[in-house]
């Protein structure tokens, strides 16, 4: 894949990038990112027992809401470009900080971020700009909500307001399930992100990611993707933050795109404009392909995951140049990402218990990989006294392949999964279904 870049000059100085977070997101931008010439040395904080695996990369110890340390730190290092991977410093308003002390930040301000960490806000800002979306109601107590949900002809999507790692959104099959979710939310199940739920008309057909660096006035869109939030296989099961994804999405055809270019993408940054919001970042458009059209579900101020990790090793060495040019409002308008030849899956190997309660500190053995177009992003993993891996979270690897088409892409990926095993492991067998030409032959 290339990145023509031809009509902009590059940065002079982009040596020393620093990541903000601790996932397989996080791990998989240092991984894109370190191919480019440029750079010397990709700092992650504070990273993951993956994050010293990847060429350049090193983990540094500093806690981010220590500002004054932080910034020192930060000059120290000579720090020239930082990317902010989660969506909690992004709606606390780290971006902000860094810009005021000179730093060039690849992230929104929290302005920017209210997309993502007010449901509510981000509906209303929908209606306000005619983009297409599912009815909502929002609402601020109970009783409130039970009256809405028996008025409703059909149960309700009930979502906490804010920010609740992926884990927010309850799609209920009746009513007393609607009302359950929302007391759940409001009894504190996502702390302060419950004091407010969203209430949504239940919309159809098949979801798909789509990802927009911005630079606050223009944007380039990245490969498409779709990812798996539910746990168990045939989409079943409880929302989790993914499961495993793949890119580029070929439910999305050209004349898809043009629609939701205009109809979402274009009134999107159109309104972020009118509202003097300076978005230098990526927006995640989580988008519904319903017979009437695309419709947007949500928006995230971040990079997916495990989108994420499914769309980077796509990228070549010019990404972080996008990353700064956006950084800066440097987007000229010409830049392109040109699609490749190969596309890439991802499946997501978790702790046994995830998205509820699990254990953790279970050694990882990890056998023989084939490491052919190939990528192991750690997510939730640490090193033991011995120096031994073991996991440190509910999602815990992310293994991802790249080849010509899906059927090798996931036959590699399950291939290399038998060779990765911890206590509780857990994965989905069926990753991809809907682009493998061969599932229904017994894989």
């Amino acid at each position: 894949m290339s990145i023509n870049l031809s009509n902009s000059k590059p940065s002079n100085r982009l040596e020393n990038i620093l990541i903000i977070g601790s996932g397989g997101r996080e791990n998989s931008l240092a991984w894109a990112i370190q191919k480019n010439e440029l750079v010397k040395k990709v700092y992650l904080i504070p990273g993951n027992a993956g994050s010293d695996r990847i060429n350049k990369c090193e983990r540094i110890k500093v806690d981010i809401n220590n500002k004054n340390v932080l910034v020192k730190k930060l000059d120290f290092l000579k720090i020239d470009l930082i990317v902010i991977g989660p969506e909690i410093p992004l709606a606390n308003g780290l971006a902000d900080f860094l810009r005021k002390k000179e730093f060039k930040v690849f992230g929104p301000g929290k302005d920017g971020a209210k997309l993502e960490y007010s449901k509510s806000w981000a509906k209303e800002f929908m209606q306000g700009a005619n983009i297409p979306t599912a009815n909502f109601w929002k609402v601020n107590s109970l009783d409130e909500a039970k009256k809405i949900i028996h008025l409703s002809s059909l149960p309700l999507v009930v979502k906490a307001d804010g920010l609740a790692s992926g884990k927010g959104v309850f799609i209920p099959d009746s009513k007393d399930e609607c009302i359950r979710a929302a007391e759940s939310i409001f009894n504190g199940k996502f702390g302060k992100s419950g004091h407010v739920v969203v209430l949504e008309e239940k919309i159809q057909g098949p979801e798909v990611s789509v990802f927009a660096l911005c630079d606050g006035k223009r944007y380039k869109l990245l490969p498409t993707a779709q990812d798996h939030k539910r746990l168990n296989e045939k989409d079943k099961g409880p929302n989790t933050g993914g499961m495993g994804a793949y890119s580029p999405a070929p439910l999305l055809k050209q004349d898809h795109l043009d629609r939701i270019i205009k109809e979402i993408i274009d009134p999107t940054i159109d309104e972020l404009n009118k509202k003097n919001i300076d978005y230098k970042g990526v927006i995640y458009f989580g988008l519904m392909i319903t017979k009437s059209g695309p419709k947007v579900i949500e928006y995230n101020c971040r990079f997916g995951d495990p989108e994420c990790q499914t769309i980077m090793p796509l990228m070549d060495q010019n990404f972080v140049l996008l990353l700064e040019k956006c950084s800066m409002g440097n987007l000229i308008g010409d830049e392109k990402i040109y699609t490749p030849d190969k596309v890439s899956g991802c499946v997501v190997a978790t702790a046994k218990g995830y998205p509820h309660e699990y254990k953790t500190g279970f050694p990882i053995k990890i056998g023989k990989i084939d490491t052919v177009d190939c990528q192991i992003f750690d997510s939730g993993t640490s090193l033991n006294k011995n120096g031994e891996l073991i996991t440190d979270g509910g999602r815990v690897l992310s293994i991802v392949c790249q080849d010509k088409d899906f059927d090798m892409v996931f036959e590699k990926a399950y291939k290399n999964l038998k060779e990765i095993n911890f206590n509780g492991i857990y994965f989905r067998n069926d990753i991809g279904h809907q682009v493998r030409k061969n599932f229904s032959k017994g894989n």
